[in-house]
This record gives structure tokens, C-alpha cells and sequence, in this order.
């Protein structure tokens, strides 16, 4: 199978939190340790190389404390860890990896080998103290937050359903006022039409997928997709299994590029087109190679995703806006010019 050549965005990728946890991100994933339980490695810098792999959403994810798991408590505990992921990203970028992007005139032309283009997304608001926190992680080059992962202090999220709260209606005030942008990947559905009520910035969905084929709240509804196509947004394809597979087909057999196209064909034929959706591809998201698509080992191997469109009966234009291009026209309107 051809794997098509072209500048690919990965609309989200967990780079800090899992080398903070000791995985070599930056060796290929065949030569990375599984070492904490979440299967075969499927992601490092190389592998976003040899894909063509141009621009990444890069996370800060800050996981909260349950039960007995490690992790914050308080505010001042996520701030901590936050600025850990944004320091490791700052080494890298240094070290000439990663080239991280704060304008929209830096997605033109794209990066020097063997850098990848990395826009940084705080998946979860906790780290934000108070609103007045956002302005500096702005200067930080911080330029897109998602209030939510299970629920936060801002907001309900994942498998804790609820409304924004009043820290999270400041904090949304305050994001707006930098121009941050909202992804709405793990909100909860009443915060996500709250959100879209309250601010008029822009609206992505960095790592979604259909609830119409997996009927769980992790997922997006119809009226979610055309709301945030109507706002001009894009919705990042999500990798992971559970989120492609429908209930009675999960754990029963491997996803396909099939699977993966099917969302990604409910998705256009919903919103009329197929200039909302892309890629995001999570796959270092605690899960391994195991839970993703068999024809992708690792992240050199994206481009067979084009190839997938194109049998499923997508244009060469639509290809090439579902693998990078939409993301690029969204970013370069909705990142500061300078």
C-alpha cells in the first residue's frame, strides 16, 4: 500500500505527560520501553518524521487524583505539573525537535527537518489557578484549552456530567480575551452548549468521534458536530478502539482504516462537507499500537489513512484537507498573526 506524501497535522498527541513518565518519545517507537502498562508504543519524533507528520497539537495534561492513583489535589499541585510538560516542550524545542507555534505566520513554510510544528493544548483547566493565571500561560505560547477532562473546577467533563461552573465562566472570559481557542474534546454536552452560548471564540474538538456509532458521552452528537461546523471549527479524528468500534463489535475484533472512515463519512455527510474534520489522533493516550487501526504500527504510518480515504471515496482535495489542510486553514485564522 502507497502511503501519500504530505504536510499531516495530529491534532493531538500526549508528547510531555508520557515522557515525564519515562517513555523515549524521542526514539522511534519500536526502540521505546512499555513501561507503564499502556501496550506497544506507537508514537516518538522520528515516527511523526517519517509520516510527514508537519504540525502537532501538543498536550499539557495534568491528571487529577482518584482514589488511590497518583496525581493533583489542588490547583497549586496542577500548576506544578503543568509547568513540568511546558518546560519539557521548551528543552525540546531548544534541542530543535519540535519548533513551537504561536502564529499563524509560523505555519509558513513548514518546519526544518527534523523539527515538528507544535502548537500547545492544555487538555483540563485545573492548572489555572484563577483567571488572572491565563495571560501568563498565554506569554507561555499556551494557545488552546479544553476546560474538562473528567470534571474539573471549570466545568463538567467525561463520565462526570454537569454544567460550567462560575470559575469556569471567568476562566472562558479571560481565554477569550487572549484569544485562546476552546477545545471542546471532553466537555460535558450541557458545559459544551453553555461554552458555545457564552463565548464567541473559536471552537475545535481536537480528539472526538461519532456518538450516532459508539453511544457514550466521550463522543460527539450530531447536533455537536453541526454546532461546531457552524462555528467554523474542525473535529480531529480520535484512534483509540473503544472510541471506533460500536459496543457489540469492541474487544470481539481489531478497529480498520474502515472504521476510522466511516466516522469521518458521517461526520461530512452530516455537516455537507468535508472541510470540518481532520485528524487527532491520541495515540499516545494511554493506550498502545494494540487499541489503534492494524494498518497503523505508528505515526510514519498516517499517510495510509489518505489512502483509506481516497478507496472510501473522498476526493483528492478532501484528502488532502481531512489529513492537514483543514487544521492549517483553522489555525491560520484563529492564531494571533504576530
Amino acid at each position: 500500500m502507497s502511503l501519500i506524501k504530505m504536510n499531516i497535522v495530529d491534532a493531538h498527541l500526549d508528547l510531555a505527560y508520557n515522557a515525564l513518565r519515562g517513555r523515549e518519545v524521542a526514539q522511534p517507537a519500536s526502540k521505546q520501553t512499555a513501561s507503564f502498562g499502556d501496550g506497544t508504543p506507537s508514537v516518538g519524533f522520528p515516527d511523526l518524521v517519517a509520516g510527514s507528520v508537519g504540525l502537532i497539537c501538543a498536550t499539557i495534561f495534568c491528571e487529577p487524583a482518584k482514589g488511590d492513583l497518583p496525581g493533583y489535589h489542588t490547583a497549586e499541585q496542577a500548576r506544578a505539573q503543568a509547568l513540568d510538560q511546558l518546560h519539557w516542550y521548551q528543552k525540546q524545542a531548544a534541542k530543535g525537535l519540535i519548533e513551537l507555534i504561536t502564529t499563524s505566520v509560523q505555519l509558513s513554510p513548514p518546519p526544518k527537518l527534523p523539527a515538528v510544528q507544535a502548537i500547545l493544548l492544555m487538555e483540563g483547566a485545573d492548572p489555572f489557578r484563577s483567571p488572572q493565571d491565563v495571560a501568563e500561560w498565554h506569554s507561555a505560547g499556551l494557545r488552546i484549552v479544553g476546560l474538562a477532562w473528567k470534571a474539573t473546577r471549570m466545568a463538567g467533563g467525561t463520565g462526570e456530567p454537569g454544567p460550567l461552573t462560575a470559575e469556569g465562566r471567568e476562566i472562558i472570559k479571560a481565554l477569550d480575551a487572549c484569544g485562546i481557542i476552546h477545545d471542546t474534546s471532553h466537555l460535558a454536552e450541557e458545559s459544551f452548549w453553555q461554552l458555545l452560548k457564552a463565548s464567541q471564540g473559536p471552537i475545535m474538538a481536537s480528539h472526538s468521534n461519532c456518538r450516532s456509532i459508539v453511544p457514550t458521552d466521550r463522543q460527539l452528537s450530531d447536533e455537536m458536530i453541526k454546532a461546531i461546523a457552524h462555528r467554523d471549527g474542525i473535529i480531529g479524528l480520535n484512534f483509540f478502539d473503544k472510541f471506533l468500534l460500536r459496543p457489540a463489535e469492541y474487544q470481539t475484533r481489531r478497529a480498520h482504516l474502515t472504521d476510522l472512515v466511516e466516522h469521518i463519512r458521517h461526520m461530512c455527510d452530516l455537516i455537507g462537507d468535508a472541510n470540518h474534520v481532520g485528524i487527532g489522533t491520541d495515540m499516545d493516550g494511554g493506550f498502545g499500537m494494540e487499541h489503534i487501526p492494524e494498518e497503523i504500527r505508528t505515526s510514519a504510518d498516517l499517510g495510509r489513512v489518505a489512502d483509506a480515504l481516497r478507496a472510501g471515496g473522498f476526493t483528492q482535495a478532501e484528502v488532502e484537507g481531512i489529513m492537514g489542510g483543514n487544521w492549517v486553514r483553522f489555525f491560520e485564522k484563529n492564531l494571533p498573526g504576530s
